[in-house]
């Protein structure tokens, strides 16, 4: 099993004391993050995307490219690239670069994104937002394989013979196809034979596990190889500490002060207490051996092989979130690596293939 810290780079006040921090410390904040999960050994660093408040994460590959400045190992994710706002050649242009500088380090998860203020900023419509992410999937899809495109869009300027630049460095870049609640990005992701990322983070587990059983069955019916499969699930969050007890107490004026800020926002609250929280949601609180036992259970529902993490502290003292990502990494990530499979693929970044053997090269 893999391990991704992600960051949506959420930027509102502190849960717990009212203060907003600079926008200038909160990047500063998202760079130490993605620093801290190199140092303990976290598989891949996530940056989503979104343009509408409380959300300052609108530049993912820009914020994506500073941390590959500053890391060696990791590999970088968006998560999600809101595909179906944005221009597909404008989007590959972006991260195209941005593999290069990373030297291969590039993981892509796309969706058609949520929120109505984003869908008003770049006019689009609920009616047409799935459509859109489609075309321009495909678009992105051809940009990393063809020198040159030919597409009869309809979203944007159909495209002849175009030729767009640089030319990819990771042959192609592994696209993951980010799924909440519709059966449209699974099926997307299941006819090219992507590997599916599940949000698993709002709700219980039974609507994520329709979906990826779907996932499974038109994965099938386009006639893919079942051994192919790869599933990512993220979690509503964590926090790890030696006894139950302790990650309870410690959370709770975090949960409480999140489902304040809920109710006073007008919006769904599906937990009401921390306990049931706990019990029905992704979220990982709790000793080491409550997690391991979680993250198996949701294994058997969702069979996923990779797992995002809260790379943020969301509220909790800092020192607190990272000592929980320590006892994770220490007394978790090995016994979850030892006991759930890794994804089918291999981790490293796929490179053209040499001259001389025509076998793929690896970093």
């Amino acid at each position: 099993m893999r391990f991704i810290a992600i960051t949506l780079i959420v930027h509102r006040p502190d849960p717990l004391t009212g203060v907003r921090k600079p926008t200038h410390d909160r990047f500063r904040e998202v760079l130490d993050s993605a620093l801290l999960a190199e140092e303990l050994g976290f598989d891949g660093f996530g940056v989503g995307e979104r343009h509408e408040r409380p959300f300052i994460s609108s530049s993912p590959a820009v914020v994506l490219g500073h941390v590959a400045a500053l890391t060696k190992r990791i590999r970088l994710f968006t998560a999600v690239t809101t595909l179906s706002l944005l221009d597909p050649v404008r989007a590959y242009e972006d991260y195209a670069t941005l593999d290069h500088l990373s030297e291969g380090r590039l993981d892509l998860i796309i969706g058609k994104g949520n929120g109505a203020a984003q869908r008003e900023l770049f006019h689009v419509t609920p009616e047409d937002q799935w459509d859109r992410n489609a075309e321009s999937y495909e678009v992105f899809r051809q940009l990393w394989r063809q020198d040159k495109v030919t597409a009869a869009t309809r979203f944007r300027p159909p495209l002849t013979d175009a030729e767009v630049w640089p030319r990819p460095y990771q042959q192609p870049v592994r696209v993951w196809h980010g799924s909440a609640t519709s059966k449209d990005s699974v099926d997307l992701a299941a006819r090219y034979g992507d590997p599916l990322f599940s949000a698993n983070v709002t709700h219980p587990v039974e609507p994520y596990a329709e979906l990826t059983r779907h996932y499974r069955e038109r994965w099938q019916h386009y006639g893919h190889d079942p051994a192919g499969i790869a599933i990512g699930a993220g979690t509503a969050g964590i926090h790890v500490a030696p006894t139950s007890q302790e990650a309870l107490a410690a959370y709770r004026p975090v949960f409480e002060a999140d489902l304040a800020f809920s109710r006073k926002a007008g919006l769904p609250v599906v937990f009401e207490t921390l306990e049931d929280f706990v019990a029905r949601s992704s979220e990982l609180i709790g000793s080491p051996q409550q997690v391991v036992d979680k993250v198996h259970r949701y294994h058997e529902r969702l069979g996923h092989t990779v797992v995002h993490l809260h790379a943020d502290a969301g509220g909790l003292p800092e020192s607190r979130h990272r000592a929980s990502l320590e006892l994770f990494q220490s007394e978790v990530a090995p016994v979850l690596r030892r006991e759930i499979p890794d994804p089918p693929f291999a981790w490293s970044p796929v490179l053209p293939a040499s001259p001389i053997t025509q076998e793929p090269a690896r970093a």
